[in-house]
């Protein structure tokens, strides 16, 4: 049986993105595939909680894309997580409405994998700095699952984006078919294997 993805997409300048657009362009006519724009439904990030837990309750795994902002995500999809991911609901007294939906993040940043490393440029892992949003995943009961990670952007050229973007329609239709990637166990998987995951 088909799952139901639901892509939370999060970009101000999503117009101007050339490689998460080309991506979202990628998955926008899959069956059992929804985009949801936050920047396009929320523009002055006034968001409709009930609105968003029904839309995530009609699916079964939730992709967060998103470009790496100051190591993070942008603020309305950190918005979206403050208000969306209520006590109750999704965590805490009979807050079990996410228990067992995957949770996935599609990442790009404009940085290569090299440079997210110990002693490094930016000094800690994609996998350290994703922590905070593991941990909100484990205690809302759903598994945190590897990511697909685009990086260094900068570099991609017109074939090496459309390549990418084939491989993002991929891994998402494989999403689709129930075909997911590992869990991210990052007490015990070896950083690389992290970066290497996407």
């Amino acid at each position: 049986m088909a799952q139901r993805v639901l892509i939370l997409f999060s970009h101000p300048y999503a117009e101007a993105s050339r490689v998460n657009r080309a991506l979202l362009n990628a998955v926008l006519d899959l069956p059992d595939v929804t985009v949801h724009d936050l920047y396009e439904h929320y523009p002055e990030q006034m968001i409709d909680v009930e609105h968003e837990q029904a839309l995530v309750a009609e699916h079964d795994v939730l992709v967060f894309q998103h470009p790496l902002f100051w190591y993070s995500c942008p603020a309305l999809m950190k918005n979206w997580l403050d208000t969306v991911l209520t006590f109750g609901w999704a965590y805490g007294d009979d807050g079990d409405a996410l228990r067992g939906k995957p949770w996935v993040h599609a990442i790009t940043s404009g940085g290569a994998a090299n440079v997210y490393q110990r002693m490094a440029y930016n000094q800690f892992s994609i996998a350290e700095l994703l922590r905070p949003f593991e941990q909100t995943a484990t205690l809302c009961g759903m598994p945190y699952l590897q990511p697909f990670l685009t990086q260094d952007v900068n570099q991609l050229d017109e074939i090496a984006l459309q390549k990418r973007a084939a491989q993002y329609a991929a891994w998402v239709q494989a999403l689709v078919d129930g075909d997911l990637p590992p869990v991210v166990h990052t007490a015990h998987a070896p950083q690389v294997d992290f970066l290497e995951g996407a």
